[in-house]
């Protein structure tokens, strides 16, 4: 794949007739009055520091697919300037992984007006919602999100034909790892890794068994409800969310180990959101659980391992959570294991395409911004790139292949060096 999108590069920005406002309905009143000061805040700011940090800007090249332009067209659509169907395509580019935030120079500030200049992912979020509400939301997006409501999980083995992937197999994965159902904590798997890349959940799990961590799995797990929300289909995912909750409480859960980002994320952000002061669980993240396992000594790690690796840091751990400097503790943990690192503010630019549903409506997208991240690390010359998300390692593992360097997850490793054979589907 070239290194720029010749389509998007010739794509003019849109233009409109300004000489007749448009009229706002009520759905739309209602969403620029809600993020009127979000909006009016970033415009009025002038600065585009966050430009160059959005992975999807660095391919496209478009001034529409901008953080600055998601915000510059709520003010637009107050004015009457645009409609929403004018804009509807802009908000699919967007992975939401945070970059813009955590560069606007505005975070140097404190107090809710510089805090409202800073929240693009959940404007984005927030438009995205406003198109389903329309009947504007994108053909991909519906397909995934009708099949992930009459399957309860994602369909992330396809969306054609009878995929072997439903309720029936959402503990395949475990198959003689005698893991009980309930407890006081459970491990919520993701469907990615659940149906996909099973690998990661068994070395999870026997990571866990192996330092006596004492977990269980849900009764009904559904999936997490957060992909839906990223794509805008709120209603389906608090419904998801209420079913997870529910199980939970049934099963006398109070701790639950997020071993994703996007579902960690989703579990501290999105359902105390849904449930305010009902949602009293404990949520921990698995890179924080098993830096601290080591830490303690209760993992040890003692076979070495011979990869020059480096890590990429994925946006929701990183940049949405400030979880930095568990995994690298991990990675230098290990024997053997020679660790080249960058630079803290490198961190915040890299990104896989792989979050948000970019990969689901744009995959072209995704696939050009994760050979970026792969030629990156190429350039630091290492033979593995170790990723601690399994939604990231997908269009990482496409781009390794053609760079040749290996993708691994960082779970998988640790569980190598403690000398755990894992077992389970590494790669599609």
């Amino acid at each position: 794949m070239s290194n720029t999108h010749e389509h998007d590069e010739a794509t003019p920005p849109t233009t409109v007739d300004l000489g007749t406002p448009q009229i706002l309905g009520e759905v739309e009143q209602a969403f620029v009055e809600k993020w009127h000061e979000n909006a009016t805040g970033c415009f009025s700011s002038g600065h585009k520091f966050c430009r160059e940090v959005c992975p999807v800007t660095q391919v496209t090249r478009n001034e529409n697919h901008t953080p600055t332009a998601f915000h510059a067209n709520v003010i637009a659509l107050e004015k009457g300037h645009l409609t929403v169907e004018d804009v509807a395509d802009d908000y699919v580019h967007c992975t939401q992984c945070g970059g813009c935030e955590v560069r606007c120079p505005n975070t140097l500030m404190v107090g809710d007006f510089y805090r409202a200049r800073t929240e693009t992912v959940k404007v984005v979020r927030a438009m995205r919602a406003m198109l389903v509400d329309k009947g504007l939301d994108r053909e991909g997006w519906k397909v995934w999100n009708r099949l992930t409501n009459e399957l309860k999980n994602e369909p992330v083995l396809g969306v054609e034909g009878d995929q072997p992937n439903g309720q029936a197999q959402v503990r395949d994965w475990a198959e003689g790892l005698d893991i009980p159902i309930g407890g006081d904590t459970i491990m919520f798997v993701d469907c990615e890794a659940a149906y996909y890349r099973t690998s990661i959940p068994r070395a999870t799990a026997q990571i866990l068994q192996l330092a006596g961590y004492e977990f269980g799995l849900m009764n009904e797990q559904w999936c997490c409800g957060g992909p839906a929300a990223e794509m805008g289909y709120v209603e389906q995912s608090m419904r998801f969310a209420r079913h997870n909750v529910d199980d939970w409480r049934k099963s006398g859960v109070k701790r639950i180990i997020a071993i994703e980002p996007h579902d960690y994320v989703h579990f501290t952000e999105d359902y105390p959101a849904y449930f305010g002061d009902d949602f009293d669980f404990e949520v921990v993240q698995i890179i924080d659980l098993v830096a601290e396992l080591i830490r303690d000594g209760r993992l040890k790690l003692t076979k070495p391992i011979d990869r020059v690796v480096t890590y990429h840091d994925p946006c929701r751990l990183n940049k949405r959570k400030g979880i930095h400097e568990a995994p690298r503790e991990i990675l230098r943990a290990i024997p053997g294991l020679t660790f080249k690192d960058v630079d803290r503010v490198t961190q915040w630019s890299y990104c896989s395409g792989g979050g948000g549903g970019l990969p689901i409506e744009k995959p072209e997208i995704t696939a050009e911004i994760s050979r970026r991240r792969l030629e990156k690390a190429a350039e630091l010359e290492v033979d593995t790139l170790v990723s601690a998300c399994v939604w990231s390692e997908r269009p990482l593992t496409a781009a390794g292949d053609e760079a040749g360097i290996d993708v691994k997850d960082i779970i998988e490793l640790v569980a190598e060096s403690a000398g755990i054979e894992i077992g389970g589907r590494t790669r599609p």
